[in-house]
């Protein structure tokens, strides 16, 4: 088997720009074909640089978001009376307030009212019934482009940990600790890592893997390690989730100089 092709780039800004550029050929392709377009997303730091490329991108030439659907990864769960229940849509570290503020936000800000995302356009699995996510994923044709991102210290994708089945799909993950401290340097919000909740609703490898394209973003010095397993497997290593960039169709490892260094 032949691993995902790997480009070095030599800024997280170069990956965000050539990544936008790519995206937004695609949706209006979509758009010319009448369909919608499903784009999975992370939060975190990762994303930002091709969120802000967009951004740019559409602020001088605005173009149809309308049938864009942002098929988010995963969102912290909180419990509540003996069950589980999305973190606060509200709190600077969930995903819901990412979506809304650092995505939604940021790509409607030029575009008529239109053009925009829909209010109705960010997707998130339901804690209470975590594999109608990947029902609803594929009645409505499947996810044409996967942005993904790997956690530093434990290559973990969305929240699969270590150990993660190769079908897994959508449902609720106790996250580890190092899951929980990667999470507490991407959002320092949290404070402690005490404030990280223990659990979440994420998709899983299987749900990644059946998307159309896929990227796997990694720059800056701590992403060496994730990058360097990468680049030595050929197929899905359970003992590292981000792996699974080799078991997407069309997959490949977009990083910066600093990320490409021997770990």
């Amino acid at each position: 088997m032949t691993g995902a092709p790997v480009r070095v780039f030599p800024t997280p800004n170069a990956i965000g720009e050539e990544v936008a550029a790519r995206l937004l050929n695609r949706i209006e392709q979509a758009r010319v074909a009448g369909r919608s377009f499903l784009l999975g997303a992370p939060t975190g730091r990762s994303p930002k640089p091709v969120f802000t490329a967009m951004a740019r991108r559409l602020a001088s030439q605005p173009r149809d978001l309308s049938h864009v659907v942002f098929v988010m990864m995963d969102e912290y769960l909180v419990p509540d009376g003996g069950r589980l229940q999305y973190a606060p849509d509200d709190a600077p570290w969930s995903c819901h307030w990412f979506g809304r503020e650092e995505i939604a936000s940021q790509l409607n800000a030029k575009l008529a009212p239109k053009q925009q995302l829909r209010a109705d356009s960010l997707w998130f699995p339901d804690p209470a019934d975590p594999a109608a996510y990947d029902a609803r994923i594929a009645e409505a044709g499947g996810i044409d482009y996967f942005l993904l991102a790997s956690g530093a210290t434990d290559g973990h994708v969305a929240f699969n940990p270590p150990g993660s089945p190769r079908d897994s799909g959508t449902r609720i993950i106790e996250l580890s600790e190092e899951t929980r401290r990667d999470n507490l340097k991407t959002f320092p919000a949290f404070g402690t890592l005490d404030a990280v909740p223990h659990h979440g609703v994420s998709v899983g490898v299987a749900t990644i893997t059946r998307s159309r394209e896929a990227a796997m973003i990694a720059w800056g010095e701590g992403k060496r390690l994730t990058v360097a397993r990468m680049r030595a497997a050929h197929g899905y290593e359970s003992d590292w989730p981000a792996t699974l960039i080799h078991e997407c169709p069309n997959g490949k490892i977009l990083c910066d100089e600093a990320a490409a260094q021997p770990a």
